[in-house]
């Protein structure tokens, strides 16, 4: 485990193609949903991204991904014009001469987790079309027009891996200013002490045993650390930690004691301490906090 699969692990899209994807000039569509992060790929033709005062071209095969909660807008030009909200009533084959076919996909990111993520992220990054993911593009424009049974979850995951491999590609790019951990996970000394605190973030680790995971000694482990991932290992370890406890923290059944135990805290006072720390908020005040947002957006789609 590493901590790029720890946090895309919780980033799921759950119908999330828009009906608005086959599209005949001129077109603009307004994205305005609050997603935290939506990926957008044209399968054919091509767009331009307007958010804000910026706008960004997106080419056949290339993928974008857009930082929300703000709004934005994808036409046909780079010159803002009135826009129609996009829905998702699901894309219908034909004549698709002269029209592109645009692939949009939405995630509400939820959780202290997964917000690390989103955090790191420019408002908008562009992949070119040499990408990983770049030769599916025929298949996820079949999946996109079939309407065969079961369709919409196939692209659901086909976008969450589409999403994943973007965002590795990005950070592989040289214009990406990527986090420190990214970097430091193809490093021989920090590498398997990230891989160790994610494997067995609960262990009662010490600088000594993460640097005997690493197979060097304690100094150059704290040295060689704070210099690739910006903050020593026992700082890292212990907001890794208390990233979890939050996430732990909204589910309905958690309770103080119960989550510190389980990120490796042997008693509560010491837990809460740490989580006040790092998050500005006591865990109790946290988990009310969830619970309060889980019940208002249950209402809401209720």
């Amino acid at each position: 485990m590493d901590p790029y699969d720890d946090l895309l692990r919780s980033v799921r899209g759950e119908g999330s193609v828009f009906g608005a994807s086959v599209l005949s000039p001129p077109w603009a569509l307004r994205f305005a949903d609050g997603s935290s992060l939506t990926l957008v790929s044209p399968l054919r033709g091509e767009g331009w991204i307007i958010r804000g005062d910026d706008a960004r071209r997106v080419r056949l095969g290339e993928a974008a991904i857009v930082r929300g909660p703000e709004p934005f807008v994808v036409a046909d030009t780079d010159t803002p014009r009135p826009a129609r909200d996009a829905d998702r009533d699901g894309a219908a084959a034909g004549d698709l001469t002269g029209q592109t076919i645009l692939l949009a996909g939405s995630y509400r990111v939820g959780g202290e987790v997964a917000r690390r993520l989103v955090r790191v992220l420019p408002p908008v990054l562009v992949v070119p079309d040499d990408h990983d993911c770049g030769s599916m593009g025929a298949y996820l424009e079949a999946q996109l027009l079939s309407g065969r049974p079961g369709h919409q979850i196939v692209l659901d995951r086909l976008l969450d891996w589409l999403l994943v491999c973007t965002l590795r590609d990005w950070f592989d790019r040289p214009e990406a200013v990527s986090p420190g951990w990214y970097t430091a996970l193809g490093d021989d000394v920090v590498g398997p002490a990230l891989r160790a605190i994610h494997d067995a973030p609960a262990r009662p680790w010490t600088l000594a045993s993460l640097a005997t995971a690493a197979s060097v000694s304690r100094t150059t482990l704290a040295r060689r650390f704070t210099e690739l991932v910006g903050e020593p290992p026992m700082t890292y370890l212990t907001e890794w930690r208390m990233a979890l406890a939050a996430d732990m923290l909204a589910e309905p059944s958690a309770t103080v004691a119960t989550v510190a135990r389980r990120v490796g805290y042997s008693d509560a006072f010491g837990f809460s301490s740490a989580f006040k720390r790092v998050l500005g908020v006591s865990p109790s005040a946290y988990r009310d906090g969830a619970v309060t947002t889980q019940a208002r957006l249950s209402s809401r789609n209720a």
